[in-house]
């Protein structure tokens, strides 16, 4: 894991390098050293949050300019998804939650030691992945990956978690900063989630933002507005644009949802969820949300999201429907 061992030192050195030399004389000056640790740890969740948008920036743009599946027609829906990404990522929710129930849990084995428990992980479950960290960081990514299947399906099948999700599908104008337009509790349900597990499974703390980093990556990738498939065999491997554009599409909102993976689609082999064989390009978005949820602002759809959600929480399940109507 050499590599991996050179990344966080330069990650280190630069975050030192920064901290030391801008933020630390300016909390001297204004008299508030007191709050140090606290500003050195939002500025190391933030520096990590800025390098996910400049990775994820870098990797999709050149995609999107070069084969979009479709022209530009709403520059401002696009911007509003700009400031999700921005709020989202420099907040940085996951390593936060990953964080606090990381300590949560050191106090928790610390009761349960005491009655001799020892709580599991994967590598007290398979000891000889102590020999392979690679293959361990793989497993790890691998079990996180099937979290975040079973996730997004309970986004579509609960009609109070469709509520909340549904900002994400209103997007008609879908490019990679798509991938963070989010309702800010359905962010938080997704942070607890993605942390919860990985804290279970015992994700080294040293591996858990470069994991967070791959699965950005490759998700911003899947929402780029790229004409971009990787072939019979590598549309199996990996989640391609095309294959999550299926997942956007009218035709797929609710539960009538398919392509939910991630990054690994063999998990909607295995359950049945599956479509390859879609190849035009799905003209995305909700037709049954709320219009507010497509054309709003950031505050206006945060806002119109959580009265979908009272109104989904209130009204019955409907017999012919799966999902309550946006429309009053």
């Amino acid at each position: 894991m050499k590599a991996l061992e050179i990344l966080e030192e330069a990650y280190d050195a630069l975050l030192g390098r920064l901290f030391e030399d801008a933020v630390q004389p300016a909390l001297y000056a204004l008299g508030l050293m007191h709050w140090s640790e606290s500003a050195f740890e939002w500025i190391e969740f933030s520096l990590f949050g800025l390098l996910s948008i400049v990775v994820s920036y870098a990797v999709c743009r050149p995609l999107e300019a070069w084969r979009p599946v479709e022209a530009v027609r709403d520059r401002r829906a696009i911007r509003t998804d700009i400031v999700y990404t921005l709020l989202s990522r420099l907040g940085l929710l996951p390593i936060l939650a990953f964080v606090l129930l990381s300590f949560l849990k050191i106090h928790w084995e610390g009761l349960v030691a005491d009655a001799g428990v020892i709580p599991p992980t994967l590598e007290t479950l398979l000891p000889w992945l102590r020999d392979w960290p690679l293959l361990a960081f793989l497993l790890y990514v691998v079990v996180l990956d099937f979290g975040e299947y079973w996730r997004h399906r309970f986004q579509h099948m609960f009609r109070w978690w469709w509520a909340l999700h549904s900002i994400h599908h209103a997007q008609r104008q879908m490019t990679f900063w798509t991938d963070n337009r989010n309702h800010v509790i359905d962010d938080a349900i997704a942070a607890l989630w993605f942390s919860g597990l990985a804290v279970l499974i015992g994700v080294p703390p040293a591996q858990f933002p470069l994991i967070l980093l791959i699965l950005t990556v490759i998700e911003s990738l899947s929402h780029a507005n790229a004409r971009l498939h990787f072939g019979r065999v590598g549309e199996r491997l990996i989640v391609s644009p095309r294959f999550h554009r299926v997942h956007h599409g009218e035709l797929s909102a609710g539960e009538k949802g398919r392509n939910y993976a991630v990054l690994f689609p063999v998990w909607d082999l295995l359950f049945g969820t599956a479509d390859f064989d879609s190849r035009t390009p799905a003209r995305t978005g909700d037709p049954d949300g709320p219009e507010a949820l497509a054309t709003g602002g950031w505050l206006r759809q945060q806002t119109e999201g959580l009265r979908y959600l009272m109104r989904s929480i209130a009204r019955p399940r409907r017999s012919g429907g799966s999902q309550p109507s946006g429309t009053d």
